[in-house]
């Protein structure tokens, strides 16, 4: 078994905005192995460039706070991560996200420093932020590399691709090309005219048509090998990611995937699996007193209903929670519908249509279809939606406070008392609790209000007025009046 040198398979991360979709973007149209420079369509979310003669995969996974998940999987599945710090605003919230990530996976990382080019860049300060952050570059008390870079001009991003090559060769990433491949999921898509499909990225040896892949409780037989840019390859060795397509059902993005020999073989390795998941703990009921939201979820990629999870996975409200009951990949169709309306939930698409059938059949049964290309303004709606969902409870407001001095007469529910200010404002017609030793005793209100034995609408100053209150119990000498509103929250 002889172990060959294999090129790194690299994650790009960072803060929502700092530059990392621009640097891919340079990276691709600049570096795109056979010279396919400028309009390239790419196939799958990953791709290979080439510096110094040498290849560089890349994962173009999200940078979105949204895509934590996702991400988390990706520096898992790369060998090096670069982490992105814009020079305009240095080290943020999802930096440190990303930088937890990375640190999870076990892997080493370098510093991009982007937007160079801005007027605002501020270089130094950025890398004081860094290191005000536990990031010790070098130069300032630490070994993490760093190359300052402009994704508009290109400066600085040879040298950024010169520290990847000499990161991959200090990890000494090796391969045994005549293996089985092996390797993991980095989305999975529903094609209309494929059927389920994904792209993998082969971790160690070589994949060729002819066997099954195997991924967790899904497999798919390899008929033929597509590489990032859409075209067919008789095999595929380690760090190349492909597009294999005709899966018995979606892998899930993250999985590792093995190749068995035979279909009889990779649907009994897909069953052991498929027992494995089953035997995972299920959700809880959800707790008295909360109202939840029923949620189905289609989105585009596999990927983006993991994100997409995650991200109401943070919605919270006291007295609601939100249930995805069903997700899947593809359109709405007319079965998401019929769900929905069993569970009495709404349908949340994310890049995906609806079918017409469903779309007929939504309408007829007053289901919501809410329809979304920005993760931010789902996350709101569901948020709304929520909130909307919960029923209002009472609350109390107090209003005004008084002592009780002496009760002078009582004819019934009626009383008249003295009383001395104590806060807030009482109003004739206000509701009333009537508290003895801060127990309160029964509920009333205020008929009327004397001050200075001139009737008056509220007593708003400190002295002493009478009042007429209708109330069951008898107050007497230190009980307290308390005024109040009740509304709903």
């Amino acid at each position: 078994m002889a172990r060959t040198t294999r090129p790194p398979v690299i994650a790009v991360m960072g803060h929502i905005d700092h530059g990392k979709s621009s640097l891919l973007d340079y990276i691709r149209k600049a570096n795109i192995v056979a010279g396919e420079a400028g309009g390239i369509t790419q196939h799958v979310a990953a791709y290979i460039a080439e510096h110094n003669g040498r290849l560089v995969t890349f994962l173009d996974t999200p940078g979105h706070e949204a895509f934590k998940a996702l991400r988390a999987r990706g520096a898992a599945a790369a060998d090096i991560a670069i982490l992105v710090v814009a020079a305009d605003e240095g080290v943020m919230p999802q930096t440190l996200d990303a930088l937890a990530a990375i640190t999870d996976a076990g892997i080493p990382y370098l510093i991009a420093i982007t937007k160079i080019d801005k007027n605002n860049a501020d270089i130094a300060h950025t890398k004081n932020s860094l290191v005000e952050h536990g990031i010790y570059i070098e130069g300032l008390g630490g070994d993490i590399a760093y190359a300052p870079i402009s994704s508009k001009t290109g400066e600085g991003i040879p040298e950024l691709l010169d520290l990847v090559l000499l990161a991959s060769d200090l990890a000494e990433l090796t391969a045994d090309t005549s293996a089985s491949a092996t390797g993991f999921v980095l989305e999975s898509t529903q094609d209309p005219k494929r059927g389920a499909s994904a792209t993998l990225i082969i971790k160690d040896g070589t994949l060729a048509t002819g066997g099954f892949v195997v991924a967790g409780d899904a497999y798919a037989p390899v008929r033929f090998i597509e590489d990032f840019r859409g075209a067919r390859i008789p095999h595929a060795g380690p760090s190349e990611p492909v597009h294999i397509s005709g899966f018995s059902k979606l892998p899930a993005a993250g999985s590792l995937f093995s190749v068995a020999k035979s279909k009889k073989e990779a649907e009994a390795l897909a069953e052991e699996n498929a027992k494995a998941l089953a035997a995972a703990p299920e959700r809880t009921a959800a707790a008295e007193g909360i109202t939840e939201l029923p949620l189905i979820v289609k989105a585009d990629v596999a990927g983006s209903v993991d994100a997409i999870v995650h991200e109401l996975s943070k919605i919270t409200h006291e007295r609601g929670a939100v249930r995805i009951i069903a997700s899947g990949v593809g359109s709405v169709s007319e079965n998401d519908v019929k769900t929905a309306h069993a569970s009495g939930g709404v349908i949340i698409a994310f890049n995906v249509g609806t079918d017409a059938i469903a779309g007929d059949l939504a309408q007829r049964d007053g289901i919501g279809i809410f329809s979304f290309s920005i993760i931010y303004e789902l996350s709101e709606k569901v948020q709304e939606l929520l909130t909307a969902r919960v029923p209002a409870v009472a609350a109390e407001k107090e209003l005004g406070r008084a002592l009780v001095l002496k009760a002078f007469s009582s004819s019934g529910k009626k009383q008249v008392l003295g009383a001395r200010y104590a806060s807030g404002v009482l109003t004739v017609g206000d509701r009333v609790k009537l508290l003895h030793k801060g127990e309160e005793i029964a509920r009333g209100s205020i008929a009327n209000l004397q001050q200075a034995r001139a009737d008056v609408k509220d007593i708003t100053t400190e002295g002493d007025f009478g009042t007429e209150i209708e109330c069951r119990a008898h107050a007497a000498y230190g009980d307290e009046l308390v005024a109040f509103v009740v509304t709903e929250v």
